[in-house]
């Protein structure tokens, strides 16, 4: 009677351990709310790991884009890397625009910002390199006026498939509502290597697409991979162009264990 009992306890507390709705709750942190650590950084002109100006920063657990040392933008492009290459994952970023754009930034810049997806590594990089060869999931915040969706794909040095057809084009829009203002916005990214990766916002997914793939005009000179090669894998990076921006979360449930 007595092990029976302690089974029915064992049995209750296992069926009420919150979990995922993956099934599980093994959540990576890459952005630990204390500082830049398991990051590269790299800006377009500059080394690897010069932190330009101290644009990226961590204050009261943000990770911040910051422009308050900035007087102009001159094509200094930034990204920050997490130091470890992923291929099956979902990921979970909330993010807000803040104050205004450096002057000197490019129109198309204001409150934008991007999830580089299966990048190159910031080592990788040419000096002058402004975007690395990457899948973007576009962030951009409302200008007060008009619609301007956020979770939109950009692809630099790359080409993507959707509804069969090759997209040659360097961005596509989502079916997201406008976020103006300053508030938070939760995006979550689902990456299944090299076939399919889904934009979800609010819990609705916004954008498909598949075959992620080397190409386009803006590949750099010499680049080692061909054109038409696949993208199974690559590293996560967040992006300065211009806009203040900030991160209070950036985390990753790991799917490839699950395949």
């Amino acid at each position: 009677m007595k092990l029976n009992a302690l089974f029915i306890l064992l049995l209750l507390f296992a069926c009420s351990k919150p979990q995922d709705k993956t099934g599980s709750d093994q959540w990576i942190q890459l952005f630990n709310g204390k500082d830049l650590s398991g990051w590269d950084i790299k800006f377009s002109g500059h080394e690897l790991n010069d932190n330009y100006k101290n644009t990226f920063r961590v204050e009261n657990g943000i990770l911040k884009v910051c422009y308050d040392d900035w007087n102009h933008f001159n094509g200094e492009f930034g990204h920050i890397f997490y130091k470890k290459k992923f291929s099956h994952y979902k990921l979970r970023v909330e993010y807000r625009f803040v104050g205004k754009q450096v002057p000197g930034g490019p129109e198309w810049a204001r409150r934008n910002n991007g999830i580089m997806l299966h990048s190159q590594s910031a080592q990788s990089m040419g000096l002058d390199q402004d975007f690395p060869v990457s899948i973007e999931c576009q962030l951009l915040g409302g200008l007060g006026e008009g619609e301007r969706p956020t979770a939109n794909v950009c692809t630099p040095g790359t080409n993507i498939v959707m509804n069969g057809e090759l997209i040659t084009k360097h961005c596509t829009g989502s079916t997201s509502k406008t976020y103006d203002g300053d508030q938070w916005v939760t995006v979550e990214v689902v990456v299944l290597g090299d076939s399919v990766i889904h934009h979800i916002i609010a819990g609705d997914t916004v954008l498909t697409y598949s075959k992620p793939q080397i190409g386009g005009g803006s590949l750099p000179e010499n680049y080692p991979l061909p054109e038409g090669t696949l993208l199974k894998e690559g590293y996560i990076a967040l992006q300065a162009e211009s806009a203040p921006t900030e991160f209070r979360k950036v985390e990753l449930l790991d799917l490839s264990k699950k395949e």
